[in-house]
């Protein structure tokens, strides 16, 4: 029976990897470690709450304490490492957290499992969940491979391009196992609203303003959630150790152009004239250090292990629009803060 930590499990991409090895492997103890800050919401997992084979922790990981406890209370042999600070415009403006969450917290978790563990590292495995954005910016070609050399322009890519780091030098020094993948932009069902995405199904909805940075043209590479959680399990259990997987959806698209499909499909789907949303589009100062361009080669991953996107962007984009057209309350309940009483309800 394996026993599997995943960090920041009630979070966006972490609800969606609970669920899969939930629901996939009865037979693992699965236990999500979530701090519950702004964007921890255990109503993303409702569905699995009370499966046999599920336990949720509350903690902070950069409690070492707190941290050391639980790993020798339950005996972890694999963590699968996604909470993290992660949105950029909240890196400029408080980037001591970032350090905090992103880069301490990942050497807490890193010690406590080599302290568990010390030598006998057989059967174990260290994943850590990073992001494209360690790799910096693209000119208008090329691709980020897992050769690329670390460039980071945020407090937020610096931050995981740190962590990043301290995985490989506890591997190299320690002998621990690890993998590691780096992400393009997810996107899909339980998104905190501050991404783009969710934050523009929203503003559509209420008839808001569509703030778009500079001049819309910056390129990122998307990639559906759901595919995200798919190809984790895939490194997770077939990934080479000291190996790096970089994935991507094949899918570059500049701001503009898709919040331009975004706007067609809710017209669409909302019944209004062609053409009414993107009359909300808005266009404000640029933020700092905005990186041009993202786009992964995700070869290795598709070579090695098989993995693909199941959705093309238009598909995965309509199924995300429904998602939250279905979900309004969930989506009320964030904005307003009252899904903070479901936590009290259940776990105070």
């Amino acid at each position: 029976m394996k026993k599997i930590l995943i960090t920041g499990g009630a979070g966006f991409i972490g609800s969606h990897v609970v669920r899969m090895f939930v629901n996939k492997y009865p037979e693992y103890q699965i236990y999500n470690l979530d701090n519950l800050t702004y964007a921890g919401n255990l109503e993303n997992l409702t569905d699995i709450e009370n499966a046999s084979n599920y336990t949720f922790l509350k903690g902070d990981i950069t409690e070492e304490e707190y941290i050391d406890s639980i790993f020798l209370k339950y005996k972890f042999d694999s963590v699968i490492h996604l909470a993290a600070e992660s949105h950029v415009d909240r890196s400029i403006t408080d980037p001591l957290a970032f350090a905090k969450t992103n880069i301490l917290g990942t050497m807490v978790l890193l010690n406590s499992f080599k302290n568990l563990w010390k030598n006998d590292w057989e059967g174990k495995r260290f994943y850590h969940v990073s992001t494209d954005e360690v790799y910096g910016t693209l000119g208008e070609t090329g691709l980020f491979t897992e050769n690329t050399s670390y460039d980071p322009n945020s407090p937020y890519s610096a931050s995981k391009a740190s962590s990043d780091h301290f995985v490989r030098a506890y591997g190299e020094t320690y002998g621990m196992p690890f993998v590691i993948s780096n992400c393009s932009n997810n996107y899909g069902a339980n998104q905190f609203p501050e991404k783009l995405i969710p934050l523009f199904i929203n503003n559509i909805i209420h008839n808001k303003a569509l703030p778009v940075y500079g001049d819309g043209k910056y390129t990122r590479d998307w990639l559906y959630v759901v595919d995200h959680a798919n190809a984790i399990d895939l490194v997770f259990h077939k990934g080479i150790d000291k190996e790096t997987y970089n994935i991507g959806g094949f899918n570059e698209w500049q701001n503009i152009d898709l919040i331009q499909l975004l706007c067609k499909q809710m017209d669409e789907k909302l019944g209004r004239k062609k053409g009414t949303s993107a009359q909300l589009i808005t266009y404000v100062k640029d933020r700092p250090g905005h990186d041009l361009r993202y786009a992964i080669d995700a070869s290795k991953i598709h070579k090695e292990l098989g993995w693909k996107p199941s959705v093309t962007f238009e598909q995965g984009l309509a199924k995300t629009i429904d998602w939250y057209l279905e979900n309004k309350e969930w989506m009320e309940r964030i904005v307003s803060g009252e899904y903070e009483k479901y936590y009290n309800k259940q776990y105070q």
